[in-house]
Formats: C-alpha cells, structure tokens, sequence
C-alpha cells in the first residue's frame, strides 16, 4: 500500500480544512494510507475524510500520549518529539500532499524533498523548489500518485 502524507496546519479555514477532507477521500479510494501528525486541522480532515471512504489513517504524534491524536486516526505513533517527529514523517511516507500549512509545513516538504520524496501542494505558504503546486484536491492526488 502506498503510504501518503497529507500535511498542513493543525488549524485551518473551512476551505482548506474541506480540501484536506477530500484529499483523504480520494486517497482512501485509491488504496493510500493517509500518514499525518495525527492533530487538528489540515490533520484531523484528512484523516476523517480517509475514513469515511474506509481507507487506515496514521498519525506520527508528537506528544507522549495516544490520547492526543484526533478521533480519526487508526495507528497512533507516540514520538515525545515535538517538531522532530517531522523527519518520522517525511521518511514514512512514499510522497507527500501539503494543505496550506505554516513553518512545520514547511521544514516537512523541506526534508521530503532532501530525500528525494515527491511533494505537490495546494495554497503553500512558500514554494520550495521542486514542490509541484496544484489547485485542487483532484489534481494534488493524481500528481503525488503519478510515476
């Protein structure tokens, strides 16, 4: 199973919260796991979304309790990391969806790309090269699926 990282801010807009939803959707529909860090926001959606298509959600937690993760993850990983648990992410991942997103975002495309993963992003804070940026949920997972 293809492995995806749907990243963002752990608060976001209604726009961009219905996005990550429908990003999840579409992955779960496609077979993907939805990897996330398992909290609110851009988190939280697609994770929801993920799981009302039936698809297995996991959450890379940066705290040190299962509780933390919002409702819709199904494996929660416990790092007591803070931030550093992004590099968890970005290494489990076979590529990587951006929602939006603020500075946590933004070191986490910055490591997938450092790897050699594949990020596409919808509304990025910044434009990392090599960040291939898309307008919808539609085309975000079809590019991050494309070989």
């Amino acid at each position: 199973m293809i492995q995806v990282g749907v990243i963002g801010s752990s608060r976001c807009d209604q726009r961009l919260y219905e996005m990550a939803m429908k990003v999840g959707e579409l992955l779960a529909e496609r077979g993907c796991v939805v990897v996330n860090g398992g909290l609110g926001g851009v988190m939280e959606a697609s994770a929801k979304g993920a799981k009302m298509k039936g698809g297995l959600t996991v959450g890379i937690l940066p705290g040190d309790s299962k509780e933390e993760a919002n409702p819709y993850i199904d494996i929660k990983i416990v790092t007591n990391m803070g931030h550093a648990r992004n590099v968890i992410i970005a290494h489990t991942c076979d590529a990587i969806i951006a929602i939006g997103g603020e500075y946590g975002t933004i070191s986490e495309m910055a490591i997938a790309l450092k790897i050699g993963k594949k990020v596409v992003a919808i509304e990025p804070l910044v434009v990392l090269p090599g960040v291939k940026v898309v307008d919808i949920p539609e085309e975000a997972v079809e590019e991050v699926l494309r070989d």
